[in-house]
């Protein structure tokens, strides 16, 4: 990105002032296929759950029914592995076909040692570029990221917008590790309609002192927040959020990627 834009508070007080959260998740979702019409799945099974959608909901989305809907689940046993991947796959002690997928996925490879962290084609620096063998049926298959996880959030809160009447925020979610600190959690790979990142430079604090480097990963934290609901083995892979108070924008995931001329771990 050339240049990095983030959304403004109106005030402080709109944003401080107290608004009750809800997070509840839409159960009973089926087992998502290629070409299912995800939108129409999420409205009827919500509506059959009592769920109506209301203005300014957020709807956070495990990104592995994103990719499922869209076609982005792999055979291994159709993957060719490289000279490249075979030799990899030796140092790693994995899968040859596995590791041909990730460098398919990838722009370069950061660090190849005991696991592949590489930079995806989207930006993002992760273990194995996101590829994932979990909840998906049988051993030799694999989901692969969205290709444009932003495009997506758009086309489902276009989508929601048709069938519900209502404007409601869509942010798509998975799980990544940190530097420095154990543990994986939610954050936003797509979004549309709410603010990926809100700039406090230039507001003051309680102490009156103002704010200089303060930039919050709202996106971020919502998809956390809905990670709670979000269980590996639980099958809700849809959470909505609703009280949270924001200005609806269209302001895109990709703008939480660090540029590299700021990123001083490059």
């Amino acid at each position: 990105m050339a240049q990095q834009r983030v959304d403004r508070p109106k005030s402080n007080r709109a944003r401080s002032s107290f608004s009750p959260l809800k997070l509840f998740v839409i159960p009973g979702l089926p087992e998502i296929r290629k070409n299912h019409d995800l939108p129409k799945l999420m409205t009827n099974t919500a509506s059959k759950a009592g769920i109506v959608f209301e203005q300014n909901d957020i709807l956070v989305v495990a990104q592995k029914i994103i990719s499922k809907s869209e076609g982005r689940v792999v055979h291994l046993s159709k993957i060719k592995p490289s000279p490249e991947s075979q030799s990899l796959a030796k140092k790693l002690e994995n899968d040859s076909r596995f590791i041909e997928l990730i460098l398919r996925e990838s722009r370069r490879v950061v660090r190849a040692d005991r696991v592949l962290i590489v930079e995806t084609h989207h930006g993002f620096v992760c273990a194995n570029a996101g590829i994932d063998h979990s909840n998906v049926p049988g051993r030799d298959q694999v989901t692969l990221l969205p290709k444009n996880p932003d495009r997506s959030a758009r086309r489902l809160a276009a989508a929601l917008r048709r069938l519900t009447g209502k404007r409601v925020a869509v942010i798509i979610s998975d799980t990544f590790g940190r530097p420095w600190r154990l543990g994986l959690t939610n954050v936003a790979l797509g979004a549309s309609g709410v603010p990926a990142l809100l700039d406090l430079r230039g507001a003051r604090d309680r102490g009156k002192k103002i704010l200089h480097a303060t930039m919050l990963a709202v996106a971020d934290e919502l998809a956390a927040a809905a990670g709670l609901l979000m269980g590996k083995s639980s099958g809700t892979p849809a959470v909505i959020i609703r009280g949270y108070r924001y200005r609806p924008t269209q302001s895109p995931a990709s703008r939480l990627i660090r540029p590299a001329k700021v990123d001083l771990f490059r």
